[in-house]
């Protein structure tokens, strides 16, 4: 299908339908603070790095989100151990006080539940390498969320990340290997890109699952188990990604 992808920016009548298209992601991803606050920060404050793609009836069928930030700022240098998390917060950051940004990072790539699997993902994916590289920057990094991970919440992400097919050498997760033919360099692993807190009648509600045990609990959907203090009343889930260079 023909994708066309605007920025925000250029049309900003399509911030409604974008917010309504429907997507695929686990209630419980939905309740990360630190995205909570300032996902829709991106759409309002960064329209310019807000991607949104529409078919040719002119429907909403992806969305993309990515921010600028300063990497090479004192105390940082490498990619954060706190991923997703903590590119939202140093975007913003280096946003209200004036930090000249040298980087631009990944948030979100979605797809409209309909119109999955057919390679759409690694069209916005395209876009959003132009964007950055339209406006001056070198570099795109993003903490990937590996599509397959999820069916083998047990395995450890430093081995999964690294796990390659024996016909061409490309990752083995269908996600990774989108970002590896674009160009991407696998970097490293963010152990605690998002941390989702919850009492266990919210994992409940969220996941409807019992928890009502301590230990891990595999919920659908999660890269790793949740760990779940039933005697406590609480559950968290710390999700790891995979960081991915991308010279543009």
């Amino acid at each position: 299908m023909a994708l066309t992808v605007t920025t925000l920016a250029e049309r900003p009548e399509l911030v409604g339908p974008m917010w309504r298209m429907l997507d695929t992601w686990p209630e419980f991803m939905l309740h990360d603070p630190v995205g909570w606050a300032n996902i829709g920060r991106i759409v309002a404050e960064l329209p310019e790095f807000t991607l949104v793609g529409t078919d040719e009836e002119g429907t909403v069928v992806a969305r993309a989100f990515s921010v600028p930030f300063q990497l090479r700022a004192e105390g940082r240098e490498t990619l954060p151990a706190t991923g997703w998390d903590q590119a939202l917060l140093w975007a913003f950051s280096d946003l209200r006080h004036g930090r000249k940004p040298d980087t631009v990072s990944a948030i979100e790539i979605t797809i409209a539940t309909d119109r999955q699997g057919r390679g759409l993902s690694g069209t916005m994916l395209a876009a959003m390498r132009e964007n950055a590289r339209s406006r001056g920057f070198a570099e795109l990094v993003a903490p990937v969320r590996p599509s397959a991970k999820h069916r083998e919440p047990h395995t450890l992400m430093e081995e999964y990340a690294r796990r390659v097919r024996d016909e061409d050498g490309l990752p083995y997760d269908p996600w990774l290997r989108v970002h590896v033919r674009a160009g991407g360099v696998i970097d490293s692993v963010a152990p605690a890109s998002m941390t989702v807190t919850g009492s266990v009648g919210q994992w409940r509600e969220w996941t409807g699952l019992p928890f009502d045990t301590d230990g891990p609990v595999v919920v659908p959907g999660a890269l790793l188990p949740v760990h779940c203090e039933a005697t406590r009343g609480y559950g968290v889930y710390v999700e790891p990604n995979v960081w991915v260079r991308h010279r543009i």
